[in-house]
This record gives C-alpha cells, structure tokens and sequence, in this order.
C-alpha cells in the first residue's frame, strides 16, 4: 500500500521539505525543496511565512504523515532551539489543521536508521539518502537532505507497522 509522507526540517530563514511516496522497500520523491524566509521580517511576520508556505505544499500533496525533527537544544546556544520551537510549532499546527498526523523524529534516530551510526557526518547521511533513493547527485542543500533523512526514517517506521498489522 502506498503511503504520501512529508520530511520537514524546521527553521525560520530556511525550512527543508521532502514529500515521499513509500510502497514499503522503494521510497521515490514526489517533491523537496526549501522555503525561504526574509530575515529582516519580524518573528511574527516569518512565523506567518512558514505557516503560509508548509500549508500549501501539505494542501498540494495530502500526505499521510509529517515527520518532524524533535528539538535539540545546545547548552551554548539555547536561544536557537527556542526560535525553532516557533517554527516547529506552526509547522505541527499547519498539520493539525489538516488532520494530518505527525510523528517527530531526533537527529540521532534518523542518523542512525540511514547509516547505523547514530553520529554520522553531513556527508554520510546525503551519501545514505544518495543510495537509498537512487539519486544522481548528493542532496542539497543540507536543509533539503536533512528533510529527505526524516521522511526516509519515517517511510521506514510506515512500512514496518504495515507489516506488523497484515
């Protein structure tokens, strides 16, 4: 059974997409890019903007589920996680408003169902989603194969709980 998924990758100058089609093994792309954010705009302004752009491509695709990054917050830069706290928290909004389910996913997780390593570099986990999805190039920008990363772990939770209820 095929199932419409969405990676995003949250932030508030730049948000990572990915919509996925799943059907089990072979995940393929149905659309990624980034959204771009005028940082000269208020935070209410931008937080308008994420909400604004995540809607229309939850609109367009209808997917299943939206897999999100959780939080990470670094003891050296916390003003950081709380900002994208905002973002996430309209992107999870954007969801509900659509009766979207969301699932939310650490870095570490992701990392580690692409690569077996729960630290892997940058370029190991584009070189993973490379392979995984049979693309040609490496994925970039990094928001945009961060977004691929989460839908990718995501497609493989689907796939395992469609397995687990026939």
């Amino acid at each position: 059974m095929d199932a419409v998924l969405c990676g995003i990758d949250p932030g508030l100058g730049v948000t990572g997409y990915a919509v996925l089609r799943s059907n089990g093994d072979h995940p393929s792309v149905l659309d990624a890019g980034v959204c771009r954010f005028d940082p000269t705009l208020s935070l209410p302004a931008r937080l308008a903007a994420v909400e604004h752009d995540i809607s229309a491509i939850l609109a367009e695709h209808r997917p299943r589920v939206v897999a999100v990054e959780q939080l990470y917050s670094h003891y050296n830069h916390p003003r950081t996680a709380i900002l994208m706290g905002h973002a996430r928290g309209v992107i999870l909004l954007a969801a509900a408003r659509l009766d979207i389910d969301v699932r939310s996913y650490s870095a570490t997780r992701v990392k580690r169902y692409l690569t077996g390593n729960g630290r892997a570099t940058k370029t190991q986990m584009q070189r993973a989603i490379q392979v995984t999805l049979g693309l040609l190039t490496l994925p970039e920008p990094a928001d945009v194969a961060d977004a691929l990363a989460i839908a990718l772990c995501c497609a493989g939770d689907v796939a395992k709980r469609m397995l687990n209820a026939e």
